[in-house]
């Protein structure tokens, strides 16, 4: 079965795209096929770092956004990863209502996945509200608990939607912190996971040897999440 896997949040800085680029670099290290698409027109992830797997994608604009499910069928060994911009649930949810997506989807066999990226403010459990009362189970979710973006999910906790996740099936996974000074680094060369874990030239990728040590640690730890899904 073929996957799409929608990358989102809603919310501005959650860290939407650096999920979506730990997942690119998972599928590449894993060997497993996948196809990569970004929505962000001016600051796109996955188009700046993974230029090679990734192409556009316009949100608001069907044609294109048929192209993923097109795509899905035409290789179903392959994924299907799209790291979406902020503010871009309403077209995408539109797009999904008018068209079918989600009975087409059954009907010939791709799932829909959407990763729902947190930070540990209030608004992104708001968010997530919004998601499930509009889906409710109707989508295969994963809750991704950033925290790069803090490190106290008590509000989570608090609301009720993590027991409301856990009754929908979604899986909930935790991408583990990153000394920020390695992250700018490697931000700053457009340097891929791969290469900040590994690379010895300091030139490509800002980092010396202690710094790519912690790369690859928290690499491995934000893997052995992504270990425990199907992914």
């Amino acid at each position: 079965m073929s996957t799409i896997h929608f990358i989102g949040g809603e919310k501005g800085g959650v860290g939407k795209s650096l999920v979506a680029r730990v997942l690119a670099q998972y599928l590449i290290d894993h060997k497993l096929p996948f196809l990569g698409f970004d929505s962000d027109r001016s600051h796109g992830a996955l188009l700046r770092f993974y230029a090679g797997f990734a192409s556009p994608v316009v949100i608001d604009d069907y044609d294109s956004l048929d192209k993923l499910v097109e795509a899905a069928v035409e290789n179903p060994e392959r994924r299907i990863l799209v790291d979406l911009a902020a503010q871009t649930h309403k077209p995408l949810v539109q797009w999904i209502e008018e068209s079918g997506v989600l009975e087409l989807a059954q009907e010939i066999g791709v799932r829909i996945r959407y990763w729902h990226v947190m930070d540990s403010g209030k608004d992104s459990v708001n968010l997530l509200t919004k998601l499930f009362d509009r889906f409710d189970d109707h989508l295969d979710y994963v809750l991704v608990l950033n925290q790069l973006r803090g490190d106290d999910f008590g509000i989570f906790d608090a609301s009720g939607e993590r027991k409301r996740a856990e009754g929908l099936r979604a899986r909930i996974i935790e991408f583990p912190r990153l000394h920020e000074a390695s992250m700018t680094k490697i931000d700053a060369r457009s340097a891929s996971f791969w290469a900040a874990a590994n690379s010895s030239e300091k030139e490509h990728t800002g980092l010396g040897l202690l710094e790519r040590s912690r790369v690859k640690v928290w690499l491995g730890k934000a893997y052995a999440e992504l270990d425990t899904l199907s992914v």
